[in-house]
């Protein structure tokens, strides 16, 4: 079968940990994988070693766009505390923080000389965007002014740059999509709200009306929705654990029975998509053959559109995983890889 995607993840950013990140995606059968935030000097310091080990192909968004005191300025800082990074890392390199057209020019000229293969947006509480800037309990909780977002696609697309956009809420799915984005990087309540919890999940549910308007405009959707779930279990909330559960099955059974694309991604740190997609597995939603074709089809082709990748067939790069077992009898067998072929070229496997 074809090798396996990770459509949203942070990994691949640090050359310290680069080996270790490339055995774990080797070994997960995860060839393709899209970082949708990283300092633009990670592309520059990893190339040779990614390109030298042939093992994974990544797509880099370099620093992401969003608004004063928005996601993600708060990883930024925390960093520059602990010294890990200097503050010239902060804002105008991992981020850029905007607030009008003016700072939008400036930050999109700085972007574009990074050289980014898509833009990364965040829309946090859209809804709520003039409220959380006075509010300084937010920071972090914020992202760009909505009504900038139209302009920013139309730089994107003038560009030939696709736009992937952060939400949080079924709001923000509904400003982004109507917006013209090409993708939304998570489903509405992924990681729960600020507490971390689901006290009102009405906010995060998607509507017909929002999947049939993304499937016309071709919107991609990526998951991200293990997290919570690995959260509640973690300490205990099994109430926790049932509103994600069943909050995730509400909006991928809309998005599904509309024909939206669909791509896995984990956005877990240390992690690949393979716990995405046992989760997945576990909602009971998707067969187990819907399930590896949005793995090892669509995923990867969401990453890479331009590229015939994703199937074993004439014309086709020559990419893919030979398992030890049927996955169509035992899900698990994902992860018994016998043989990892990248580009005709046969991986070492651990």
């Amino acid at each position: 079968m074809p090798p396996f995607g990770e459509a949203h993840n942070h990994n691949v950013e640090q050359a310290g940990r680069v080996s270790e990140v490339l055995d774990a995606y080797r070994g997960a059968g995860v060839l393709y994988v899209q970082n949708l935030n990283s300092l633009p000097s990670t592309r520059e310091e990893l190339a040779d070693t990614l390109r030298a080990a042939a093992s994974l192909e990544v797509q880099f968004a370099n620093g992401g766009l969003t608004g004063p005191g928005g996601h993600p300025s708060t990883i930024a800082a925390a960093n520059i505390a602990r010294g890990r990074w200097t503050a010239a890392d902060g804002d105008g390199a991992f981020y850029h923080a905007i607030s009008d057209t003016v700072t939008l020019d400036a930050a999109w000229r700085v972007l574009k000389t990074t050289k980014p293969d898509i833009v990364k947006v965040y829309l946090l509480y859209s809804d709520q965007y003039a409220r959380r800037l006075s509010d300084s309990s937010t920071v972090g909780w914020r992202g760009i002014n909505p009504a900038l977002l139209p302009g920013i696609v139309r730089r994107a697309h003038a560009t030939g740059l696709r736009l992937a956009v952060h939400v949080e809420t079924a709001v923000d799915f509904r400003t982004a999509s109507g917006a013209g984005v090409d993708m939304i990087a998570h489903l509405p309540g992924f990681r729960g709200d600020e507490r971390t919890t689901l006290a009102d999940p009405a906010r995060f549910k998607l509507t017909d009306a929002d999947a049939r308007a993304a499937a016309q405009r071709q919107v991609a959707v990526v998951t991200t929705v293990s997290g919570l779930a690995r959260y509640a279990d973690e300490i205990g909330d099994r109430a926790l654990r049932a509103s994600a559960d069943s909050l995730h099955v509400s909006n991928l059974r809309l998005l599904r029975g509309a024909g939206v694309r669909l791509a896995i991604g984990s956005d877990e740190y240390g992690d690949t998509s393979v716990g995405e997609a046992q989760y997945l597995h576990s909602l009971g939603l998707f067969t187990t053959a819907e399930l590896l074709e949005l793995w090892a089809t669509t995923t990867p082709q969401v990453i890479f559109p331009e590229r015939r990748i994703g199937r074993l067939a004439p014309g086709y790069e020559a990419s893919f995983l030979v398992l030890d077992e049927n996955p169509l009898d035992d899900f698990s067998a994902v992860s018994r890889i016998g043989r990892f072929v990248a580009r005709g070229r046969t991986l070492p496997m651990q």
